[in-house]
């Protein structure tokens, strides 16, 4: 297991893969190392579910913290391209947080939740001894509809093309700049450009609106371990090759020069907010529109086809042994780390 970050394939084959409960007709997909989501059929209706943890960083004001919270956890069902439907959270609290910010940072999730269809189903919700920020709880998030319409996360197939959105590294860069910008030695607009990359992270919409477009037959969120885990996980789980032009590959404006300061790769590098979507080639160019329509930044970076791996240039790559800006996170949060 990594010091940082989610387990490997390894240890997931190992401790966790041969012990999932009761075996239930009604699964129809159930855990996978590097898949977002699990898929039960009940009657005619397909119910997508994911769980993640809830992570709030009050740096971020407790109104943007929440917002940014939810659409993490309500991303992993939104790549199923079913609209977030439902919604369990639990709080596990540092003792202290005070009544105000609570009550900003859940009016937060409820307003982001209400315009993205999502009820809260249920919750718990406590202070409690030896808890601390960022990671103060966890999440359920459902997806409720048609079973056909779902997008499974291991669908690419040979002659589809891949789009990708945003680019490497805004989640990582954005909130490194944002916590701790004013411990690093770059220009004023540097840090100001790089702060904003914040605000490219809703994968929920951008996921929504790529599916209704498509058809799509596989999306994934970018998040540990950056493009080039997601490469790894997309071409593992489908079986297939991924060939991709590094070329093509969008990056953000403020992504390069904070990376390069902070030693960080960006294309293993968390970026929440970018979304590896294989698109049937006819489609493609409807998906782009509907994506541009929205304001996001997205190309064609490269091709599906019989094979296995992800390639980069014809070269193949391999998964990340850890997200390479987790370690200048916890060298900065620990105050191990100056400019």
């Amino acid at each position: 297991m990594a010091d940082y970050g989610k387990v490997d394939a390894d240890f997931f084959d190992e401790h966790i893969y041969p012990r999932l409960g009761a075996d239930r007709a009604d699964v129809a997909l159930g855990p996978q190392h590097g898949v977002d989501f699990g898929v039960l059929e009940i009657g005619e209706r397909g119910v997508v579910v994911a769980t993640d943890p809830i992570s709030i960083l009050p740096q971020l004001g407790f109104e943007r913290a929440g917002r940014f919270a939810l659409d993490v956890v309500l991303a992993d069902v939104a790549v199923s391209g079913l609209p977030p439907s439902f919604l369990s959270i639990n709080f596990s609290l540092p003792p202290e947080i005070t009544d105000e910010e609570f009550a900003t940072l859940w009016a937060a999730i409820d307003r982001e939740a209400t315009d993205l269809g999502t009820s809260v189903v249920a919750g718990h919700t406590a202070r409690y001894e030896g808890c601390s920020f960022p990671w103060v709880g966890g999440a359920t998030a459902l997806a409720v509809g048609d079973p056909d319409e779902i997008v499974r996360p291991d669908g690419a197939q040979p002659g589809d093309r891949l789009v990708l959105t945003t680019g490497p590294a805004v989640e990582a860069v954005g909130l490194l700049t944002t916590l701790f910008g004013d411990r690093m030695d770059l220009p004023a607009t540097t840090l100001e450009t790089a702060r904003k990359r914040l605000d490219d992270t809703d994968t929920v919409r951008d996921a929504l609106a790529a599916a209704a477009a498509g058809p799509v037959t596989a999306m994934h969120d970018v998040t540990e371990g950056g493009l080039a885990n997601a490469l790894c996980e997309v071409a593992g789980s489908a079986g297939v090759r991924l060939d991709v032009d590094r070329e093509a590959v969008p990056m953000r404006p403020g992504v390069e020069p904070v990376c390069e300061y902070l030693d960080i790769d960006p294309w293993t590098a968390t970026s929440s907010g970018s979304l590896l979507i294989a698109v049937d080639s006819e489609n493609v160019e409807s998906v782009l529109a509907a994506l541009d329509d929205r304001e996001t930044t997205a190309a064609v970076v490269g091709t599906v086809a019989e094979g296995a791996g992800a390639h980069v240039d014809g070269e193949r790559i391999e998964r990340p042994a850890v997200d390479s800006s987790w370690g200048v996170y916890a060298d900065y949060a620990a105050g191990e780390k100056e400019s």
